[in-house]
């Protein structure tokens, strides 16, 4: 039996709420089996592209005759942690039941600490929402003075500030639910971005998305996991990935994958900040392991019959 944290990818979950939940059912089954073979999970995801486009919505219905309040960013990753949650849970509920286990489930709105002077703030890079024209991309960034970027040729998509997590606020809940074999939802989009501000450090929430994956290596070192698991829409991790020199990798030390890094193998918005947020995770452990596999593969990764395994070393 193993405690996972796994971390599931925003694009994963559809382009609406409707599309969505039918593709979490598909996710229920991956989780629901998991938990059948005795493993504790802890489930956290992406929201790049739902907290996006809650934030047009709230945009657009501001701007719009019933002049609605503008929402702030930190709020509108809540609302995105709520709905997301919220389908994640009923699914899975919907699976225990099906295979008549008895089991809770809950989603845990959660808050992750960053670094006011994190770099992050001064350089945003992480898209959110929708993609657009560059005529459109312009227009809006005159408008209302938010930064665009092309990405990777599909159009061009708003960056917010993703700086790095340094602190999950309920960490303790988290660790209590899932050690009573509970099994968790929460550090939902990476997290609601908060700042620790003056002298008794109460807590601010700041415009920013905080990257899922380093947020879900955070989570499971604070809660003492066992696995880190990484499911992407790959089955490995490849070298020169995406060419006829094209080369899976089984299992790799942190001394290798930080090789591989400075050789420039794993793209900035794709499978770089999953290897290092794996790194980040089992750096310091020499009996902790992070895999790199795709949803579909799950069952097969955990079980060592794919996916990427990083270790401290061999």
């Amino acid at each position: 039996m193993s405690k996972i944290v796994s971390a599931l990818g925003g694009n994963a979950l559809g382009k609406n709420p409707t599309e969505q939940l039918l593709l979490l059912e598909n996710v229920a089954k991956i989780i629901v089996n998991l938990v059948k073979e005795g493993n504790k999970i802890v489930l956290t995801h992406g929201n790049g592209p739902q907290v996006g486009q809650i934030l047009l919505a709230m945009e657009y219905s501001s701007n719009g005759e019933a002049k609605t309040p503008s929402m702030p960013f930190a709020e509108c990753g809540s609302m995105s942690q709520g709905y997301i949650g919220y389908q994640l849970q009923q699914c899975i509920q919907d699976e225990l039941e099906r295979q008549n286990i008895v089991k809770n489930c809950a989603t845990l709105i959660t808050q992750v600490q960053v670094d006011p002077s994190d770099s992050a703030f001064q350089n945003p890079t992480k898209p959110i929402g929708m993609f657009y024209s560059k005529e459109e991309a312009i227009k809006i960034e005159n408008e209302k003075g938010y930064q665009f970027v092309e990405d990777s040729g599909r159009g061009y998509r708003r960056v917010v500030p993703s700086p790095k997590p340094i602190d999950i606020i309920e960490k303790n809940i988290i660790r209590q639910l899932v050690d009573n074999d509970n099994i968790v939802i929460a550090v939902g989009g990476g997290g609601i971005p908060v700042i620790k501000t003056n002298k008794i450090e109460l807590l601010e929430g700041v415009e920013a998305v905080i990257d899922k994956d380093r947020s879900a290596a955070l989570l499971a070192k604070e809660i003492d996991a066992d696995i880190l698991l990484i499911l992407t829409t790959v089955d490995k991790v490849y070298l020169n990935y995406n060419t006829d020199k094209q080369v899976a990798l089984d299992t790799i030390t942190v001394d290798e994958a930080e090789k591989y890094i400075s050789d420039g193998h794993f793209a900035k918005g794709s499978m770089l900040p999953k290897v290092e947020a794996c790194i980040d995770f089992v750096r310091d452990s020499l009996d902790k392991i992070a895999i790199i596999s795709s949803l579909e593969k799950a069952n097969e990764a955990i079980n060592g019959k794919t996916g990427t395994v990083i270790k401290r070393r061999k």
